[in-house]
């Protein structure tokens, strides 16, 4: 990734969130094992008798019955059950909690893995509800057969994708794992026919780079998001900054809205030994405390940049290395997501996700609904969201004069 991407992405994302599109392209905070279950009534329940004895799931049990059996049409018993199941997680009443379609989780579970097997565009329909390119994976097979920002897809090998909405191109590309496919784009009102491979994609979230400042080389590394591929990136991120002999590190969580634990905590643990505490998890009354895999515990500066679309693993990761290491916290008070949801996989492929648990900071406070408070308070402004750049960027020129020191 170019310097010059890392700029726009937290741009980008900027401008997303102030649109509160927080939802489905959100990373949620998942459990260390996500649970893949296969549901059907009853199966979650231990003993048998709690089924006869429980007067709602009976009352569940008759009203199916009476639905299959009076309706004047025929039902679809796939579909009445996920309306059930999607309706009893409605009732929580939690925003994180929620029904997730078949094809809301390809995409959920690719940020979350950090790997798919594709071709490497990112897609949207414009208003003409042409197949648009919006950006091109670095290294992916499109980069490779010079696909661009910009180009129309009309077609994937027999497929016509005139006036279609940009589902049915993944969905072709998911269910059809040929070696290569043939498209048809247009660009600068030209059609062209291009051969692309289908291989597997790692998807970069690490960017790294290098400043000098008060005569002292400082490291930077900007995370979008902790997906499981997140965690050797970063690590590799470390190593590289840490062999050019950096004087102190940042670290650039804006816009960083989460994912796995797991990934927290091995990215953590880069720079604690396993003596510090790193988070809590609360259930009930039960709180267990969490302590780093590290082996060493770093000695140079760290400064976390944050904002207030900085969400769920990205606040542990703020909180533990700001009360475990006692690095700077610049920038905005973050999300407030402190919560752990699991995520339950239904038969027909579709998932549910619902709040279990809380997590608390190393020294046991909660963030939920309130964040993360920075060290030193830092608002983005108007002149980087005009015109972005490593010189406009306020949030990171205060890093920089804080480590620097």
């Amino acid at each position: 990734m170019k310097n010059t991407n890392i700029k726009q992405t937290i741009k980008n994302g900027y401008n997303k969130f102030n649109k509160h599109e927080f939802h489905n392209i959100e990373v949620i905070f998942i459990t260390i094992t996500t649970a893949i279950v296969s549901l059907y009534i009853g199966t979650k329940l231990n003993k048998q008798s709690k089924i006869e004895n429980d007067k709602y799931i009976n009352e569940i049990i008759e009203n199916y019955n009476y639905i299959l059996d009076n309706y004047y049409s025929d039902v679809d018993k796939d579909k009445l059950v996920k309306g059930s199941i999607d309706g009893m997680v409605a009732s929580l009443d939690d925003d994180y909690s929620e029904y997730i379609s078949k094809d809301e989780n390809s995409s959920f579970y690719i940020n979350l893995n950090g790997t798919y097997e594709g071709i490497g565009v990112e897609i949207y329909n414009n208003e003409k509800n042409d197949i648009v390119v919006l950006g091109v994976i670095s290294d992916s097979p499109a980069a490779k057969a010079g696909i661009k920002t910009g180009d129309i897809i009309k077609k994937i090998d027999d497929k016509e994708l005139t006036n279609t909405d940009k589902s049915e191109l993944t969905k072709y590309v998911q269910t059809n794992k040929h070696e290569s496919y043939n498209l048809i784009i247009v660009r600068d009102s030209q059609e062209q026919n291009i051969t692309i491979k289908r291989e597997m994609i790692t998807i970069k979230s690490v960017a790294t780079k290098t400043f000098e400042k008060n005569g002292k080389k400082i490291g930077y590394i900007y995370m979008s998001v902790f997906a499981k591929a997140t965690s050797e990136q970063f690590k590799e991120a470390v190593n590289k900054l840490e062999k050019e002999g950096i004087d102190a590190l940042i670290v650039d969580v804006r816009n960083n809205s989460g994912g796995h634990l797991e990934t927290a905590i091995s990215v953590i643990s880069n720079f604690v030994d396993s003596s510090n505490i790193i988070y809590q998890i609360k259930q009930g009354d039960k709180i267990t405390k969490y302590k780093s895999i590290g082996e060493v515990t770093k000695k140079y500066p760290i400064a976390v940049i944050q904002n207030s679309q900085s969400a769920s693993a990205s606040e542990l990761f703020s909180s533990a290395l700001k009360e475990t290491y006692g690095a700077t916290i610049i920038g905005e008070t973050s999300y407030g997501k402190g919560s752990v949801q699991e995520m339950i996989k239904l038969k027909n492929g579709d998932s549910y996700k619902f709040t279990t648990k809380l997590w608390l900071t190393a020294k046991g406070n909660s963030i939920n609904k309130k964040g993360v408070k920075p060290d030193i308070e830092v608002n983005l402004s108007d002149e980087y969201k005009n015109n972005p750049s490593d010189d406009t960027d306020n949030q990171l020129q205060t890093a920089l004069e804080v480590v620097s020191k």
